[in-house]
């Protein structure tokens, strides 16, 4: 071994180890710290609001996958949200379906509207790509209003949660929290693996520098496709699992709103971040709770903060703070 092998190997181990089981040191800690809290918060908040928190963090994480890393902005994400959770709340009230299997079938459903949609909608890029997303959106919209299994203007009620995989109860909304925990957990561990992979920097790529990634080779149109449909399947995920949180599927979940709400989610806590949609659902989601007495002025009041977020938090509030610390979150 010569004298430069040697100091190379010297520098190597001298570095300090910030990566375990190929995720940064700081990111792993953040992702214990939160599984930590969120193991005993149903002993101190209310376990359905931390359900709703959770099912939201996973769809606007979903569609951070698709605007920060993708560079796609759909005006249409409620689609997906709302018909998975149609699908799931249909799938265990009137074919009986265990929860696992609801939560599930809605998802696909999801994955296939997202294929079909986003087949279409990636011909056209930038605002174009929007107006189709929302179009496509309110056609689902109207789908859902007059499909006699959605049940109309009434949605589905009465949801039965069931008996995960026929032996444990879902019915406590305590045994029922843990389920969406694991479900919420599992689906941002997956975003995150996916963002960190060759895949994922392709995705980057391409939001960077479209032209320069198509003189490279890469098949840019495939890669959308696959992440439209990646990010589609997710929300509705969140969908299909919020549908047996609160045993209703309603107009709500698929009306254009709904799309709004995960955009400025995600741009509140931080777009291309891995932690600030999680962070923007959380404060959206506590702020049409605990302010829910305000009625219409809640409205308002997000407009505010959004207002004063963009002004003051260009990056949001999560890209902020990783560039005073000078991490990435």
């Amino acid at each position: 071994m010569t004298t430069t092998d040697t100091d190379t190997v010297s520098h190597v181990s001298a570095q300090p180890r910030d990566k375990a089981m190929g995720m940064p040191r700081h990111h792993m800690m953040i992702f214990i710290a939160l599984f930590a809290a969120m193991l005993v918060a149903p002993f101190v908040l209310y376990p359905v609001f931390l359900m709703k928190v959770m099912c939201f963090a996973l769809f606007a994480a979903a569609f951070n996958l698709l605007l920060g890393f993708g560079g796609l902005l759909s005006f249409g994400h409620a689609a997906y949200f709302g018909m998975a959770s149609y699908v799931s709340a249909h799938a265990a009230k009137v074919w009986g379906l265990t929860p696992e299997l609801a939560i599930l079938s809605g998802t696909l459903v999801a994955m296939v509207l997202g294929a079909a949609i986003g087949s279409l909608a990636i011909r056209r890029q930038g605002i174009y790509f929007a107006m189709v997303t929302l179009a496509f959106a309110q056609m689902v919209y109207f789908f859902a209003l007059q499909a006699p299994f959605t049940g109309g203007e009434d949605g589905i009620q009465a949801v039965p949660r069931g008996d995960l995989f026929g032996i444990l109860s879902t019915r406590p909304d305590r045994t029922f929290y843990y389920v969406v925990l694991a479900i919420t957990f599992g689906g941002v561990l997956a975003i995150y693996r996916i963002i960190h992979s060759p895949f994922g920097q392709v995705l980057k790529a391409i939001r960077e520098n479209e032209p320069r990634s198509i003189s490279l080779g890469y098949h840019v149109n495939r890669y959308k496709l696959a992440v439209f449909v990646i990010s589609a399947a997710f929300a509705g995920m969140a969908g299909a699992t919020k549908a047996l949180v609160f045993q209703l599927a309603s107009l709500t979940d698929v009306y254009w709103t709904m799309s709004g709400e995960v955009v400025l989610m995600t741009l509140l806590g931080g777009m291309g971040t891995v932690f600030g949609p999680l962070l923007g659902a959380g404060i959206i989601v506590a702020m049409q709770n605990y302010f829910a007495s305000f009625g219409a002025w809640v409205l308002i009041m997000q407009g505010i903060i959004f207002v004063l977020a963009v002004l003051l938090f260009r990056e949001g509030i999560i890209g902020v703070l990783a560039r005073w610390i000078k991490k990435p979150l």
